[in-house]
């Protein structure tokens, strides 16, 4: 069986093709540029790469959020796309759980990080258990203050994952001391790959037309209006 992980939901860009459970090809980059220009030809050079054409895929792995709107909107567009037109089996992983797949031989917890301005994060927060992760804070938006505190309480060590940790890596520090631990810089890039590992615990495949983002917070034109009817309440 041949899997396409796609992972666009933050900077990083990750591509993956995974045949029989054997990585064939996974390619990562940071490069600042848009993913509406390079995350298509990524997913064709992969293929090319791997010898297999888009029709010998057998299902589709892409995180679905939350993390960058345009990032997450642009990589479960092109998976939907795909899984409509190859009629293939479309299955959406938490971006943040990806993530944190980098960590998960890590004995503590294990929190996964993006960046959402304005001291604000997305953030999970899990626990390895044999091959998986199981969620010990839910997938968030959310005062990065709050999360620390709620963090400071477990009162074990915490692994911090993920390419934005280093924005906040001195309050972090602040809140937590040695609490915190960090991986290196490395680990903190998403792997496709493990969107793939991820989707094929998953027991069900997604409705492709009805398949969306998971945001995790309403975009800012969305909090516009909800400001804009209430004061016409008022």
């Amino acid at each position: 069986m041949i899997w396409l992980g796609i992972d666009t939901a933050n900077s990083p860009l990750s591509v993956a093709i995974v045949k029989d459970d054997v990585l064939l090809i996974e390619e990562s980059s940071m490069m600042k540029v848009n993913h509406s220009l390079r995350a298509m030809p990524a997913v064709e050079e992969a293929c090319r790469k791997a010898d297999i054409t888009p029709s010998d895929i057998d299902a589709i792995a892409v995180s679905e959020g939350p993390g960058s709107y345009t990032g997450v909107r642009i990589g479960v567009t092109i998976a939907k796309t795909l899984a409509w037109t190859l009629k293939k089996p479309l299955y959406g992983v938490s971006s943040l759980k990806a993530l944190a797949m980098n960590g998960q031989l890590y004995t503590g917890l294990i929190c996964s990080l993006i960046d959402a301005r304005r001291s604000n994060v997305y953030a999970g927060v899990y626990r390895a258990e044999g091959s998986d992760l199981a969620n010990v804070l839910e997938d968030q938006h959310c005062a990065l203050a709050d999360l620390l505190g709620q963090l400071r309480d477990y009162n074990e060590p915490v692994l911090f994952v993920g390419e934005d940790v280093k924005i906040h890596k001195a309050m972090i520090c602040e809140h937590l001391g040695e609490q915190a631990q960090f991986v290196s810089f490395a680990m903190n890039v998403p792997r496709a790959s493990s969107a793939i590992l991820l989707a094929q615990q998953t027991e069900e495949a997604e409705t492709v037309h009805t398949f969306t983002p998971q945001y995790k917070r309403i975009t800012e034109a969305e909090a516009n209006l909800a400001k804009k009817e209430s004061s016409h309440e008022s």
